[in-house]
């Protein structure tokens, strides 16, 4: 799910991404959609996404910034859509390819390597706040869109100043700017609701919480460990603090 070069980034969503497979492998593959779901939406938020873009079975749907494919897995499972994972992070693309056999490409999300009206629907899950090229971003999702198409974005929307320390590498935009981005690139919105990160069934957040007991009894004295658990530590107390909003909005793309 990042976008943006940063030491702190690449521990968090490339060396943790190979740490997650490898305790996922060693916990069994029930614990694959929880932890690979981690920082980009619960279970009620991804339900909501999917239910707002009316995807169908057999669609062919991007999961741009798609991490170690989590959400594209869970959307493969519960409404038989046909996903492609993108994502700049190799670790993470080795990561979905092998918990879910998700074919996954190696590429940023303001650069797609897909022609125009690839996908039928497509989501974006915490990553327009990890760049600055969120007019790119955009514009990309928009080009590979069929016309009509619907889009899904989970934004950490800064709705009042940001006191510090603030996680390395990221760019959270306030709502009016999303809006303004969003209507540059061709969308228009149709639905939008504030999510609830904590909003999924008691066994995901163990599976999820077992996974990261894993990774860190193996991994727990590696410096890039504690770097990506502050990066989470900091986005959380933000969120908190009622400073950072995480936002689900579904659109359509222009015709």
């Amino acid at each position: 799910m990042s976008e943006l070069s940063s030491e702190a980034m690449e521990s968090e969503f490339g060396t943790v991404a190979g740490w997650t497979e490898e305790a996922v492998r060693a916990l069994g593959a029930e614990h694959a959609v929880p932890a690979g779901c981690r920082g980009s939406g619960s279970e009620g938020a991804l339900r909501w996404l999917a239910d707002a873009l009316a995807v169908r079975p057999g669609q062919r749907v991007l999961d741009s910034g798609a991490g170690v494919g989590g959400p594209a897995g869970w959307l493969a499972a519960a409404r038989g859509v046909r996903p492609v994972c993108a994502e700049p992070m190799g670790e993470a693309v080795h990561a979905s390819r092998a918990l879910f056999g998700l074919p996954s490409v190696v590429a940023l999300s303001q650069a797609l390597p897909f022609r125009d009206g690839s996908f039928d629907a497509a989501w974006c899950l915490g990553v327009v706040c990890t760049t600055e090229e969120k007019a790119e971003l955009l514009g990309e999702l928009r080009r590979v869109l069929v016309p009509g198409g619907p889009l899904g974005l989970l934004v950490f929307a800064a709705v009042a100043p940001l006191p510090p320390p603030l996680p390395e590498g990221n760019s959270f935009p306030t709502p009016d700017e999303l809006d303004a981005l969003l209507a540059g690139a061709g969308f228009t919105v149709t639905a939008t609701a504030t999510a609830d990160l904590s909003d999924s069934p008691p066994e995901w957040q163990e599976r999820a919480d077992a996974v990261d007991a894993e990774v860190e009894r193996r991994h727990g004295t590696d410096p890039r460990w504690a770097e990506a658990q502050e990066q989470s530590r900091r986005v959380g107390r933000l969120i908190g603090d009622g400073v950072l909003e995480p936002r689900l909005i579904a659109a359509v793309a222009s015709t």
